[in-house]
């Protein structure tokens, strides 16, 4: 009768599970938009929702010719209980790797142009390993419903959207 339950308990951890790594279940498969290229981003983006590790990530701008090829510049911003903050900026280049994909040849991260809404102002932008996600906005407040469909997209894509961190800057 033993050995009878624990074949049962065995079998019972034998469910279908998610292939859970960083914040999506890279079971299920991630698209990109049909809607624009990696050209619609060019231009400063605010980052109005990241995953873990990113929260110094204040803005990101897509620049489409920065010494001759693609690249992309983060702004980072960080303040200390004395009041005393800092902004610091670094441009890494971009390797296309084919439409509305990229990588970050500084990281080694690919950036997928998940969605972005009609006008361009919202986009939601992952990465097949799920190791980081962005809601990027081009303006810091407002557009609470481009956000949340942002969001959406990512969750239907397989993030864990519980993990992503959203915020309005000013």
């Amino acid at each position: 009768m033993t050995a009878g339950l624990g074949t049962l308990a065995l079998l019972g951890g034998c469910g279908t599970r998610t292939r859970q790594t960083g914040f999506r279940d890279v079971s299920q498969p991630l698209s990109v938009t049909t809607r624009a290229d990696l050209s619609a981003l060019s231009g400063p983006w605010f980052v109005r929702g990241h995953f873990q590790g990113d929260a110094s990530l204040a803005m990101v701008t897509f620049l489409p010719n920065y010494n001759g090829s693609p690249a992309i510049e983060y702004r980072t911003e960080g303040c200390l209980l004395s009041g005393d903050c800092t902004t610091e900026t670094e441009v890494q280049p971009l390797l296309s790797l084919g439409p509305r994909r990229a990588r970050d040849t500084g990281t080694g991260r690919e950036i997928w142009l998940v969605w972005i809404d009609e006008g361009l102002r919202t986009a939601a932008i992952g990465t097949p390993d799920g190791s980081f996600g962005w809601v990027l906005d081009r303006a810091p407040k407002n557009g609470d419903d481009r956000i949340l469909a942002a969001q959406e997209v990512l969750e239907f894509n397989g993030y864990n959207v519980s993990a992503l961190s959203l915020k309005e800057i000013g």
